[in-house]
């Protein structure tokens, strides 16, 4: 049986606005194998410059990347949709081993299957230093702040 992600293809406006918001709630709980169960077993990534396919290797990467980026704490946008795919802006804040804060911005774009799983994920991200008096993302989303646009610096 298949697994199957709600809301499915194609998306509405309400539909991709939900999708986006379940892969921000996803991702801030840092769980590699949470958040990989959005993808399809044979998804393909383009993360920054490392190319990954398929569950296991997301969990892997996610892993890492958590490891490395320590409190991290996300925010996504809906840019555009169409039919089965969705286009995303977003930020996050970490910091590293040595202390130092980061803010993170990026675009991704989505493409899935039939059953709402995604299936391909490309993002480009850039990183700014950051002073932690700087910091604006301090955690999940407060609920009354889901749907509203975060600045762009």
């Amino acid at each position: 049986m298949t697994d199957r992600r709600p809301p499915l293809p194609p998306f509405t406006r309400e539909s991709a606005a939900q999708k986006v918001q379940a892969a921000e709630d996803a991702w801030n709980t840092r769980d590699p194998h949470k958040v990989a169960l959005a993808y399809s077993e044979d998804s393909v990534w383009r993360n920054r410059d490392t190319f990954v396919t398929g569950r296991a290797e997301i969990v892997a990467l996610l892993t890492a990347k958590w490891a490395r980026e320590r409190e991290y704490a996300l925010r996504k946008d809906l840019w555009a949709f169409d039919g089965h795919r969705i286009a995303v802006r977003f930020q996050y804040e970490c910091r590293d081993a040595d202390g130092q804060w980061w803010r993170s911005y990026g675009n991704e774009l989505w493409e899935f299957d039939e059953h709402g799983l995604m299936t391909r994920r490309e993002a480009s991200i850039d990183d700014v230093p950051i002073e932690e008096k700087e910091r604006r993302i301090l955690g999940p989303r407060p609920q009354n702040e889901r749907g509203l646009s975060f600045p762009v610096r």
